[in-house]
């Protein structure tokens, strides 16, 4: 099965909180998902680039107020970039 970045997203999002500071773990989330663990970690990483994520200094993740407003949305597509990929020159 392959994992969008928006997946992993929305069940971040159902999994934490931004504004009470809830976080969850990535084991958690690779359960959630039923993928492997450097799948899951690869698109935290792009999020967490984005400031869609936020993963602490033990590995604990939340989703961003900005994630949770993105996904407020509810757009029928969306396509999230790495802030490292982008070309500024």
């Amino acid at each position: 099965m392959s994992v969008t970045r928006r997946d992993v997203l929305e069940e971040l999002e159902g999994q934490s909180d931004a504004s009470a500071g809830e976080r969850t773990s990535i084991e958690s989330l690779t359960d959630a998902l039923a993928v492997d663990e450097r799948t899951v970690r690869e698109q935290l990483d792009g999020l967490e680039s984005c400031a869609l994520a936020d993963i602490d200094a033990d590995g604990q993740v939340r989703i961003t107020v900005t994630g949770e407003e993105l996904l407020a949305l509810d757009l029928d597509e969306m396509i999230i970039v790495d802030a490292e990929t982008i070309d500024r020159g």
